[in-house]
C-alpha cells in the first residue's frame, strides 16, 4: 500500500513513461489502504465505510464497483452483471459517484471504462455489466429492479434513509452472494445504528489525515487545524459517530456553542479532582479537570487530564503537575471516599498546594444540574477541545453514563465550575495563555 508513502511514490513515478504512469495509477491493489479494501470471507452482506471528508470513501466505493463488474480477485469470483448505485440525490449520483474526480469514470483505465448514458442514469461495461443509478429522494424507484451488488453513498444524509435502504434490500436478490457497500461520513442516524448492530455488517473507519498524500496541504493546515477536536471536526474529519442521549444534561450543540478560541484574564484558577474510590476497575480512573473564572464572569474549562491511576501517588502527581503548570489558586477535591487520605496524598507530592475539600451530599445528577444550566446560559466556555470529557457530558443522563461507568470527568468538571461560579469569590485578574 503506497498511499501513505509520498516520497516512494515520487521516486517510482520518476522512472515511468506517461503511458506507464496511467497504468500504474489504475492499480488499486497498490494504492488502496487496508480500510479501503473489501473485507475478506463470505460472512458479510454489508461493508460500511465510515470516514471523514476527503478520507477516500468515494474512491474506495468506485473501486469496489469496478472490481465487482470485472470479477477481479478479492472483489468477486465472477463479473457481477447488475449493480445499483444509490446517492442522496440524482445530482450527487452524477457529480460524485459517476462523474466525480474519484467517481466511476475516473477510476477506470480508458479501455475498461463503462459507457455512460446520463438520460438513463446507466453505466454499461464492455463485458456487459450494468449499473443503474437511483436517488434516496425517490425510494419507490427501487421497487422492481433486481441486483447482485449495490454501492450506496452518504447514507447518513439520505432524506428517506430507512425506506430507501429497505427497498434496496428487496431488490438485492441476484447471484450467489448479493452484497453492498455503504460509504458515508457518520452521523448518529437510525440507519447507521441499525447497520452497526447487524452481525452481517463489516465496518471500516478512516480519518481525513489518513489520505493526506492526496489532499492539498493548505486544506490540512486550514481546515483540519481549525476543526480538530471539535464536534464538527470529529464527525467530518475523524469519521467518528458521535451520539448523545435524549435525557442528557448537556447536548452536543450546547457544548459546541460554548467553545472559544480566546479568553479574558482570569481572576481565579482551580484544579478539581474526583479521586478513585473502592477497588477493582472503578478505582483506576481519577477525574482531573481545571477551570478558571474570567474577568467577564464566565468560567473557562482549561484542561482535562483525567488519568487511569490505580495508585494514589500517580493521580496525585498528575494533579500537582497540572496545578503548577496553570499556576492555580487551589485544588478542589471530593473527600467522600478518601477523607483525609486525599489531603495526605497531595501533601506528600507538594505540601504547598492548598486543598479545598468538598463533600457530596446529593446525587451526581442533582449536583450537575446547576452547572448544566450555566452552560445553557452561556456562562461556561471550553478553551479548546476536550473530546473525552465532552463525550461523557453528552452521555450523562438520569441514570448516569450510558455505558454504566462512573462519570469521573463530569464529576471533576462539576466540582471545578461549582467552586468558581456557585460558591467561590474571585481574586485579582490573571492572564493565562491557551
Amino acid at each position: 500500500m503506497l498511499a501513505s508513502e509520498p516520497k516512494l511514490i515520487e521516486r517510482l513515478l520518476a522512472t515511468l513513461r506517461p503511458s506507464q504512469i496511467r497504468g500504474f495509477e489504475a492499480l488499486w491493489d497498490v494504492w488502496g489502504r487496508p480500510d479501503q479494501t473489501p473485507p475478506a470471507g463470505d460472512g458479510w452482506t454489508t461493508w460500511l465505510m465510515l470516514g471523514g471528508r476527503g478520507a477516500g470513501k468515494t474512491r474506495a466505493g468506485a473501486e469496489w464497483v469496478r472490481g465487482m463488474a470485472a470479477g477481479r480477485a478479492g472483489f468477486s469470483d465472477a463479473p457481477v452483471g447488475r449493480i445499483a448505485l444509490v446517492a442522496e440525490t440524482y445530482a450527487d449520483l452524477r457529480e460524485v459517484m459517476i462523474d466525480g474526480v474519484s467517481g466511476l469514470l475516473a477510476v477506470h483505465p480508458r479501455a475498461e471504462r463503462p459507457a455512460y448514458e446520463p438520460s438513463r442514469r446507466r453505466l454499461t461495461w464492455p463485458n456487459g455489466a450494468v449499473a443503474q443509478g437511483f436517488s434516496a429522494e425517490d425510494p419507490d424507484a427501487l421497487r422492481g429492479p433486481q441486483f447482485e451488488a449495490a454501492w450506496c453513498d452518504e447514507i447518513a444524509k439520505w432524506r428517506h434513509a430507512e425506506e430507501t435502504w429497505d427497498m434496496l434490500q428487496f431488490g438485492l436478490r441476484l447471484g450467489r452472494r448479493p452484497r453492498q457497500v455503504a460509504t458515508t461520513t457518520p452521523r448518529a442516524a437510525p440507519l447507521i445504528k441499525r447497520l452497526l448492530a447487524d452481525p452481517a455488517t463489516v465496518t471500516s473507519r478512516a480519518t481525513t489525515r489518513m489520505n493526506a498524500a492526496n489532499l492539498a496541504p493548505r486544506f490540512l493546515e486550514a481546515v483540519v487545524g481549525t476543526y480538530a477536536g471539535t464536534r464538527l471536526g470529529r464527525q467530518e474529519l475523524d469519521g467518528e459517530l458521535l451520539e448523545e442521549r435524549e435525557d442528557a444534561l448537556w447536548t452536543r450543540d450546547v457544548i459546541e456553542r460554548s467553545r472559544v478560541r480566546s479568553m479574558p484574564a482570569l481572576k481565579r484558577v482551580v484544579v478539581a479532582v474526583d479521586p478513585p474510590a473502592g477497588g477493582g476497575k472503578r478505582s483506576d480512573a481519577c477525574g482531573l479537570v481545571a477551570a478558571g473564572l474570567g474577568e467577564d464572569g464566565r468560567a473557562y474549562v482549561l484542561a482535562d487530564e483525567t488519568i487511569a491511576a490505580p495508585r494514589p501517588e500517580l493521580w496525585a502527581a498528575r494533579a500537582a503537575a497540572l496545578w503548577r503548570r496553570l499556576e492555580a489558586d487551589a485544588l478542589v477535591a471530593e473527600v467522600n471516599q478518601g477523607g483525609e487520605m486525599v489531603r495526605a496524598v497531595i501533601a506528600q507530592v507538594d505540601a504547598e498546594i492548598p486543598v479545598i475539600a468538598v463533600r457530596a451530599t446529593r446525587g451526581k445528577w442533582l449536583r450537575a444540574e446547576p452547572v448544566a444550566a450555566l452552560y445553557a446560559q452561556g456562562r461556561v466556555a471550553h478553551a479548546g477541545a476536550y473530546p473525552e470529557l465532552e463525550d461523557e457530558m453528552a452521555a450523562f443522563g438520569l441514570d448516569g453514563l450510558a455505558n454504566g461507568r462512573s462519570p469521573d470527568r463530569v464529576d471533576a468538571l462539576v466540582w471545578a465550575v461549582s467552586h468558581l461560579m456557585l460558591s467561590a469569590r474571585g481574586r485579582g485578574p490573571r492572564v493565562l495563555g491557551l
